[in-house]
């Protein structure tokens, strides 16, 4: 026998009312959960930033050497050589510092997959609709992180023959144009893709705040900014 009597209005309200701030309870455990997922992405993409600086100024000093090895003519061709080895180690420590970036990305990738199965367990509304755009949005910053990597890393092997050739004494012009050219070309689309990439860290930002409001979580004004 049933422990409720459905005919008392009193314990009917009582019984619904339980089921009522089940579902809250729920609701916020799952919100709680999705919120520590994309908290922890931030945190595993410390890593990411943290390469930031150090390949800018690697770029930066490799792009003197670079302008230093073109102000020379072959008469200083073993100064051009020792140049174009100092180079290279640059050009290794950048695609070191490149790998650590990606490394971060992949670790914060995956980490956000964790994300799916909890927008599953929202009920359709508003809340829902943010998450899927928070999943749909980080999803293309991923993509185009992909990208970046891929042409970064071409890049790089690039950079790395150009500085092998520039320690051949019968090194033409036109190979020289050549291999310049196919390093401009690429670092351009690193640039297109760089943009991309920070256009869509833009509207991810901005939708995670958005998705906070709407399920009531409260925020510092570290994460606001």
């Amino acid at each position: 026998m049933s422990i409720f009597n459905w005919r008392h209005p009193f314990l009917l309200l009582i019984f619904i009312t339980i089921i009522a701030m089940t579902g809250c309870f729920n609701r916020t455990t799952t919100t709680d959960e999705m919120y520590a997922v994309l908290e922890n992405v931030v945190d595993l993409e410390q890593d990411f930033e943290k390469q930031q600086q150090p390949l800018v100024e690697l770029e930066k000093e490799e792009k003197e050497i670079y302008s230093e090895i073109i102000g020379l003519g072959m008469k200083e061709f073993e100064q051009i050589v020792s140049l174009s080895e100092k180079a290279l180690t640059i050009v290794d420590k950048r695609q070191e510092h490149m790998q650590k970036e990606e490394e971060s990305i992949q670790a914060s990738k995956q980490e956000f997959e964790k994300f799916v199965p909890l927008i599953e367990k929202l009920d359709e509304g508003e809340l829902k609709t943010k998450a899927n755009g928070l999943y749909e949005t980080m999803q293309k910053r991923f993509a185009t992180h992909d990208t970046l990597f891929d042409n970064y890393m071409k890049g790089i092997e690039y950079d790395k023959e150009l500085y092998q050739m520039f320690q051949e004494e019968g090194l033409s012009i036109d190979e020289l144009e050549e291999q310049i050219t196919k390093i401009n070309d690429t670092y351009k689309l690193v640039l297109d893709s760089n943009e991309e990439f920070n256009e869509y860290t833009k509207q991810y930002n901005e939708i995670k705040l958005e998705f906070y409001k709407a399920a009531g979580i409260e925020i510092s004004e570290e994460q606001e900014s």
